[in-house]
């Protein structure tokens, strides 16, 4: 009962770190129809630039903060200079830039960083909680990923759902052509969902890197399970998705308990 117990809380609190890759895809996919192949990639690159700020300051939360405002700026610049020259041509050709893209990234990362891999501090302890003699099988980091994941869903929803900001967003996701001609900067709403896009992927970069290091293609494997739980929700809305990708975790992970301790041969 106490291996489940671990494996279950372990799964739902990893399956935080793909609800924000999720979040992050949903956000591009819903207002401009693109499936964005290059977001861990920019996920990666704002993790190393929050690492290269933590090793000259020896400030977590000043790195966490650029990495942050970093994956913002990265998120609309990449919409304003890249995907825009593409977006109104075959929906194919936008997917095969965003592929450009993540291999231009990580190249990028290689050359200006180099490939070996490097260890990330987490935001706080690691060592194991637990309830009385039970084992819980997560840290305090992982309770950290779990709320600041969270945090960012409900706001997420918030925003859409009670902000003039979050209906334009909406209506420029139902129909572009109806929104422009409603008044909406529809331009304007679709670099604000690329750098939303952006903010969010460097969050799961920074998150997910003290567990797994990081280096130029860190995020490749992350990206592949967020995108799995992210088409699972229908790639739909922000609470789907965090609800899809922490519950696809833990059942992958609860199987592997079973295998492992319940049928051991």
């Amino acid at each position: 009962m106490q291996k489940f117990v671990e494996f279950t809380l372990g799964g739902l609190s990893t399956g935080m770190i793909y609800a924000a890759i999720a979040l992050s895809l949903v956000l591009i996919w819903r207002g401009t129809r693109i499936l964005n192949y290059s977001q861990g990639g920019m996920a990666m690159f704002t993790a190393y630039v929050a690492l290269i700020v933590i090793n000259h300051t020896g400030n977590y939360w000043l790195g966490f903060a650029v990495a942050l405002a970093s994956g913002l700026v990265l998120g609309a610049v990449l919409e304003r200079a890249v995907i825009r020259q593409v977006a109104r041509r075959a929906p194919m050709n936008a997917v095969i830039v965003t592929i450009g893209l993540l291999i231009f990234l990580e190249g990028l990362a290689g050359i200006i960083y180099g490939g070996s891999f490097r260890s990330f501090p987490p935001a706080f302890s690691v060592g194991g909680l637990s309830l009385g003699s039970v084992a819980l099988g997560i840290t305090r980091n992982d309770l950290f990923t779990a709320a600041a994941v969270l945090a960012t869903a409900l706001a997420l929803g918030a925003v859409f759902r009670f902000t003039a900001v979050g209906l334009r967003m909406r209506a420029t996701a139902f129909n572009t052509s109806v929104a422009r001609l409603l008044g909406v900067r529809v331009g304007r709403v679709l670099t604000l969902g690329w750098a939303l896009a952006g903010l969010i992927g460097a969050l799961a970069g920074v998150l997910v890197s003290p567990a797994t290091f990081l280096y130029p293609a860190s995020m490749d494997s992350i990206f592949v399970l967020g995108f799995t739980a992210a088409v699972i929700a229908g790639l739909l809305p922000a609470a789907s998705s965090s609800a899809s990708c922490s519950t696809t975790w833990a059942v992958i992970w609860v199987p592997t308990w079973c295998r492992s301790s319940v049928w051991p041969h």
